[in-house]
């Protein structure tokens, strides 16, 4: 067969991303955090057998790539993976797929990052999985200040830390590292505790859909605004209150 612009199109937002020089097709597998269990690979090994070329690759954002699946094959895969509770996914302008370090059992790990990592996964990636944002939405939780999981480069960034013995966080906001901006998150100036977390997170992205322009990530538009007018505006629970209205709005277009 030969597939069509439209058909590259269709599967793109459903996790599918065309193989260079075939009519083959990746698709994404999302983890929560990172972490699959022993079942979770014995299923990718063999969905990658049965539709793909036999090959899985993970990606930068932790997510498995089943390599090599033919377009009219991708509906029997999604199927297939469903069946066993995995789902492709992770493209689009909207909340990519949660990244985690293994602080919750490295040594290093000041605050559990896998537990973190799965109620910001539901709450956001699977929770506002339909809502559409100026761009790409990048989350990231790491356990400690040795940054492994680079929290400083996503557009939010979790970072533990620990300030007269007690577990913090610190979070960055606004960080990215792309072909066409490159900006090292702003930290915030205070840092929170771990249940805070998700509340701040829902503040940021609401703030952003209310005020980011169509492909402006929200690194450029802290740099449009001013750090100070975000750190206000997600210093009362008034983005909350208006979670409803803000995001029956439409997007902004510049």
């Amino acid at each position: 067969m030969s597939i069509t612009k439209e058909d590259i199109t269709s599967v793109k937002g459903r996790g599918f991303l065309l193989n260079r020089g075939t009519e083959c097709f990746s698709g994404r597998v999302v983890s929560i955090g990172g972490l699959f269990t022993a079942d979770d690979l014995s299923v990718l090994a063999e969905c990658a057998k049965k539709f793909g070329s036999g090959d899985v690759a993970f990606t930068s954002r932790l997510s498995a790539e089943i390599i090599g699946i033919p377009f009219d094959k991708i509906p029997e895969a999604e199927a297939f993976m469903a069946e066993h509770g995995l789902f492709f996914g992770g493209t689009g302008a909207k909340v990519r797929p949660i990244t985690a370090c293994k602080g919750t059992t490295c040594i290093f790990g000041i605050i559990d990052t896998r537990a973190m990592a799965k109620t910001i996964h539901e709450r956001f990636y699977i929770g506002m999985r339909d809502v559409a944002l100026p761009h790409k939405f990048k989350i990231s939780v790491g356990g400690c200040p040795n940054s492994c999981m680079k929290p400083s480069l996503n557009d939010v960034g979790v970072e533990g830390c620990r300030q007269g013995g007690v577990s913090l966080c610190r979070v960055f906001v606004g960080g990215t590292w792309g072909r066409t901006l490159q900006r090292q998150g702003t930290a915030l100036s205070t840092l929170y505790k771990a249940e805070e977390i998700p509340d701040l997170i829902e503040k940021v992205l609401l703030f952003y859909r209310e005020n980011g322009i169509k492909k402006e990530r929200l690194g450029a538009l802290i740099d449009r605004v001013g750090i100070e007018t975000l750190e206000a505006a997600i210093a009362t629970d008034d983005l909350l209150l208006r979670r409803n209205e803000i995001l029956s709005l439409p997007l902004n277009e510049g």
